[in-house]
Formats: structure tokens, C-alpha cells, sequence
């Protein structure tokens, strides 16, 4: 059974830091590509990051560059998503995803989703 649970959440000043973790089971977690979405209140879910399964390639939506950072333990079979400098337009529910692919901002093409978890940040 393919599970991805995301954890890390929560409600943050804007400024601040969080960071997110995705365990991921039931599935070979070292050979998919991980990636991050959110989908923010009223707005469609977008892409986030992504990083390939190998090599370890990344990709960022640009609103998130250089504040957003993604990583991977495949013998955790863990994603994480470390945001820093958070303002509140990245007040989201914050989902993992999983693509056999490659590193693709289309949501359709990821096969396996998690719950999502929910970051606050207050301004």
C-alpha cells in the first residue's frame, strides 16, 4: 500500500523558517521523483519543487528560489522541503507527490499524493 505522509506544518511569523517532511512507503521510493506542491485558499495547486531520483536534479517555482530548499533521504525514504524567509503569501496546504518521471511541474503526471499538511504564516 503506497503511503506519503507529510508532517512539519504549522503556524509561523512571516520571517520564519519550517520545515517539511514527507515519509514515503509502499512504492521504491529511490527511483521516483519527489516533489512539493501547494495549493493556497481560492488558487489552483501549484508546483513547488521537485528532485529527480537520479542524479539528485532540482527544480524550484521561481516565487520560491533562493528561500525554498528541497532534499531527499533515500535511505529514510524521506523528502523534506526547508522554507525559510516564509511570508504569508506561502500560506498553503502543502502536499508531497511522487512521478516515476522526471522532475515535472504538471500535477497530473505524479501518481502518488499525500494528505498535505497545512502552513500558516502570519504577517
Amino acid at each position: 500500500q503506497v503511503q506519503l505522509v507529510e508532517s512539519g506544518g504549522g503556524l509561523v511569523q512571516a520571517g520564519a523558517s519550517l520545515r517539511l517532511a514527507c515519509a514515503a512507503s509502499g512504492f521504491a521510493f529511490s527511483r521516483y521523483t519527489m516533489a512539493w506542491f501547494r495549493r493556497a485558499p481560492g488558487k489552483e495547486r501549484e508546483f513547488v519543487a521537485g528532485i529527480a531520483w537520479r542524479p539528485s536534479t532540482t527544480a524550484y517555482d521561481d516565487s520560491v528560489k533562493g528561500r525554498f530548499s528541497i532534499s531527499r533521504d533515500n535511505a529514510k525514504n524521506t523528502v523534506f522541503l526547508q522554507m525559510n524567509s516564509l511570508s504569508a503569501e506561502d500560506t498553503a496546504v502543502y502536499y508531497c507527490a511522487a512521478n516515476a518521471g522526471g522532475v515535472t511541474r504538471v500535477s497530473r503526471a505524479y501518481e502518488h499524493w499525500g494528505q498535505g499538511t497545512q502552513v500558516t504564516v502570519s504577517s
